[in-house]
């Protein structure tokens, strides 16, 4: 493992390396010794223009059909819903919509920035228009429809139909809090009735909750870093290439780390922003915070200061800026000056000491069950949870013995498993996201004994086959695995290759996600070292290569079919790359040779279907789920409500009761569950019901 980190590293070294000589030219123009912030901004905007261009999956030339999309993309970016830029804005602005292909070439940025400013100048129109219209209010007998997604409607002509696009969101978002109200209103009159000593609880106004969202969001509009706003604009020139390609600013680079590593240093607090105050959510259990205890969840952080420095007021500071400052090196001081809940609005310094905490709600996790069926046989089974492929690979490349990785928890629990006797095992991979490739092909590797997991074949069209890299099995036993339409990426190299070494059983959606794009990350300040530079500097993200089972088909697009389909909510959300704007096409090169564990698993899974068909007919469970999926496909068709709000009372009322009906069928599914969780899940009972099957059938483990 720690030879493969080795390499992973080189080649990033070498690509790096390319990267320099290539860009070369760019570099002999004379960059200075010391760079100004627009020098910083110019310098990453050429870079991340060369370096997409050359290396992408797509080798397709920064031209002016690019410029024409990176263009349409900004505004898309900034106003996704054509709420805020007229078509009157796009116009003044048409004359940069061939020009920016060469403008990124040259470094130059100046197109995102005066848009970025325009957007600032209609959101402050935006909350002044607001304002004066909440003092006039609103004639809510008016019989008038509002479409929630503008994005297929043409954009305002003009600032008179951008004012009356702003009158009928506004309307919409009073009305939504004012039927909010009232139905607080309803629930305290209830509570009443049967508490008489029950206190209402006062909340602010529905004009209040609006002034106070517009103030949240004009904040972090108006004092965005400059850097991730040129981030956001390197964004749309890279996913011009591919919906995954993407430029990270430094505090984004920043958050990607941690996501991939499950740890970071700081406090251990979950933060939020609420009225222009930062407060505490909650708190992780083993962090800083939680051990000291004087940090609550509903605090208010009012300043942040650093160890011997002068406190910074931070009451409507950007989120992200207040994380920043209190995020910091390890074993460091942090003081936060905090509003205490309980402190009758005196505030109070804390002092912390920053340490590495564990996100350990992230990680692997698994349980045993013993599950008693119908015919009231029982089965034990093993549950695991493995919401991403996670490592940490700067613990991996020092060669820290401890380093976290997804594949060293999930073998643990397998150990574990296997002590305590499990029939079986399942595998919930519903809402993975996929994660570090290396870590789905080890992970894989637990349950073979050897061979290729998955062929990539990159930008030169040159293909490699990725291999289990030893021959130990951690388990042998029945397997199945639960997938559903946002199951991605390297979760998709893991369900693929269970499938085609017939090593355990699909379950799940009609097909996963779709994701078979391998993404490089680059760091660009490897690159700057060659001239001397050193600054964070971001990092880009870009598909260099695609994703092959060792069938020989590939993920994209199309992802993975299971071996067999239950019925579930996800099966019904626009979820999955074909939904993704400029994503490749799904295709196919030759197959592998590889094992098989199970000859006999196609003919199993004809019995299998068949018996698990018969189940879901007769299922009250599946009923219940199929009447969910029923209200939910009918609130997402919806496009439109009425701001009439007798008529809309009347709309929420029914939704209401239905969605009191649904909410007590799976209170009582719940209760009825012989399982702890008091989670109702059909789909997962289904798949122990499967397993339980697939074991009668021969497949002991």
């Amino acid at each position: 493992m720690k030879k493969n980190i080795f390499m992973r590293h080189f080649a990033m070294y070498f690509l790096a390396l390319s990267a320099a000589l290539y860009c070369w030219p760019l570099f002999s123009q004379g960059i200075k010794t010391e760079l100004s912030e627009n020098d910083k901004f110019s310098l990453v905007t050429r870079l991340t223009a060369r370096i997409i261009g050359r290396n992408h999956y797509r080798q397709h030339p920064l031209n002016d059909e690019i410029s024409s999309q990176i263009f349409n993309d900004y505004f898309k970016t900034l106003d996704p819903n054509k709420t805020f830029f007229s078509q009157k804005d796009l116009d003044e602005f048409e004359p940069y919509r061939y020009l920016l292909d060469d403008m990124i070439e040259k470094g130059n940025f100046e197109f995102p920035f005066k848009v970025y400013d325009r957007f600032i100048q209609r959101m402050t129109e935006y909350q002044a228009y607001c304002i004066e219209q909440l003092e006039r209010g609103f004639d809510f007998t008016r019989n008038e429809e509002y479409v929630t997604d503008r994005r297929e409607l043409p954009r305002p002509k003009d600032e008179k139909e951008l004012r009356e696009a702003w009158r009928m969101k506004l309307k919409n978002e009073l009305l939504t809090f004012r039927l909010m109200t009232r139905a607080q209103q309803e629930l305290d009159a209830a509570n009443k009735e049967k508490n008489k000593d029950a206190i209402a609880i006062q909340t602010k106004s529905p004009e209040e909750k609006i002034q106070s969202r517009l103030k949240t969001i004009y904040n972090e509009i108006s004092r965005k870093e400059k850097f991730d706003i040129l981030g956001d604009y390197l964004s749309c020139v890279t996913k011009t290439y591919g919906p995954h390609s993407g430029y990270f600013s430094p505090r984004e680079e920043e958050e990607f780390n941690i996501g991939m590593s499950l740890s970071l240093e700081g406090i251990g607090a979950t933060l939020s922003s609420e009225d222009g105050y930062t407060k505490v959510v909650q708190l992780v259990p083993t962090g800083p915070a939680a051990k000291d205890g004087r940090l609550q969840p509903e605090d208010k952080i009012i300043a942040v200061a650093q160890e011997g420095e002068t406190p910074v007021d931070v009451i409507d500071m950007p989120l992200n800026s207040v994380v920043k400052m209190i995020r910091g090196r390890e074993n460091s001081k942090v003081i936060l000056t905090v509003l205490n809940k309980q402190g009758g609005g005196v505030p109070v310094n804390i002092e912390l000491v920053r340490r590495k905490v564990e996100l350990k709600e992230r990680e692997a996790a698994g349980r045993v069950e013993t599950v008693k069926l119908p015919d009231g046989k029982e089965i034990k089974v093993g549950f695991i949870t493995l919401p991403r492929f996670y490592i940490d690979f700067k613990g991996a490349f020092e060669g820290q013995a401890d380093y976290k990785s997804s594949t060293t928890d999930v073998r643990r629990i397998l150990e574990r498993f296997k002590g305590e006797g499990v029939d079986g095992v399942v595998m919930d991979m519903r809402f993975n996201g996929g994660g570090s490739l290396r870590e789905a092909i080890t992970l894989t590797g637990l349950l073979i004994k050897d061979g290729p997991i998955v062929q990539v074949r990159s930008s030169n069209r040159k293909v490699v086959i990725n291999e289990d890299p030893d021959a130990e099995i951690v388990y042998d036993g029945p397997l199945v695995v639960l997938t559903s339409k946002m199951t991605s990426s390297a979760a998709e190299i893991f369900a693929g290759a269970i499938k085609d070494y017939k090593r355990g059983i699909l379950i799940g959606d009609s097909r996963t996600y779709g994701k078979g794009t391998v993404l490089e990350v680059f760091e660009l300040r490897n690159l700057l070292k060659f001239i001397n530079q050193e600054f964070n500097a971001g990092s880009l993200t870009f598909e260099n290569a695609v994703f092959y089972r060792i069938n020989g088909s590939s993920t994209q697009q199309l992802g993975v079919v299971p071996d067999i389909v239950l019925p579930s909510m996800t099966e019904h959300m626009d979820i999955g790359e074909s939904f993704n704007d400029n994503h490749l096409p799904w295709d196919s090169i030759d197959a592998v040779k590889h094992d098989v564990y199970d000859n006999n698993l196609d003919q199993h899974l004809v019995t299998l279907k068949e018996k698990s068909e018969k189940r879901i007919a007769k299922s009250t469970d599946f009923k219940k789920l199929l009447e969910s999926i029923e209200l939910f496909k009918r609130y997402k068709n919806r496009k439109s409500f009425s701001l009439n709000e007798e008529k809309r009372w009347a709309e929420y009322k029914k939704e209401q009761q239905a969605a009191e009906a649904q909410e007590k069928i799976y209170l009582e599914a719940s209760e009825q569950s012989e399982k702890n969780s008091a989670k109702f899940d059909p789909v997962a009972d289904e798949a122990v019901r499967v397993l339980y099957d697939y074991r009668g059938l021969g497949k002991a483990g």
